[in-house]
């Protein structure tokens, strides 16, 4: 059985390139014990290699990602979410679509401007190999490097700031009246929709 991963998750499916890379730097670690390997650039000569590589040589570890792929679809099959969930889902709030965009940090600014290169690079990585390597070229990025997008997080925390707080004091107006209570007769119910009827065809007049 596979590792688990949060709340006792079965630990997300890998790719074929992504077996190739682990291969790599499983390689890259036997010669080179003690040298720091700079991901950005290990990453870019793993794609490199991927991309010359006949399907003979691919082969192998496309049969590894179809047996991760079994292992995976046989334990999400007895996987029970934990409660409070739905289909290992956590239930989302209703999402008011007048609120404010949230303000992204730092990373998120670097990642899309990373995005497309690192897609580019990795095209047959999934969406959790992309993050795992974007997170990896952010903590390689100097503070020069970092900077750029600290000052679009700081400019996009002001618009955040300024933009809640004018959502706020606009839903902080009291709301309009709401109609009193129906009574449980149905006769009386029948009778206070007329009149309200009524009441809207002289509003017209």
């Amino acid at each position: 059985m596979g590792k688990m991963g949060k709340d006792g998750k079965p630990r997300g499916r890998m790719s074929a390139y992504a077996y190739f890379v682990q291969t790599c730097r499983e390689e890259h670690k036997k010669k080179h014990p003690n040298e720091n390997v700079v991901f950005a650039e290990f990453s870019k000569k793993c794609a490199e290699r991927w991309k010359t590589m006949n399907d003979k040589e691919k082969n192998r570890f496309h049969v590894l990602a179809e047996k991760d792929k079994k292992r995976y679809d046989g334990e999400m099959a007895n996987y029970k979410p934990p409660k409070g969930e739905k289909g290992g889902k956590k239930r989302k709030r209703t999402k008011d679509p007048n609120a404010p965009k949230r303000a992204l940090s730092a990373f998120f600014w670097f990642c899309n401007d990373e995005r497309p290169r690192v897609k580019e690079t990795m095209n047959d990585a999934t969406v959790g190999e992309v993050a795992k390597e974007l997170g990896r070229r952010w903590n390689e990025c100097t503070e020069d490097q970092k900077s750029k997008y600290e000052a679009l997080a700081a400019k996009d925390k002001a618009r955040y700031e300024k933009e809640v707080k004018a959502y706020k004091a606009k839903k902080g107006k009291p709301a309009p009246a709401k109609p009193a209570p129906k009574k449980d007769d149905s006769d009386d119910e029948e009778e206070e929709e007329e009149e309200e009827e009524e009441e809207d065809d002289d509003d017209d007049d």
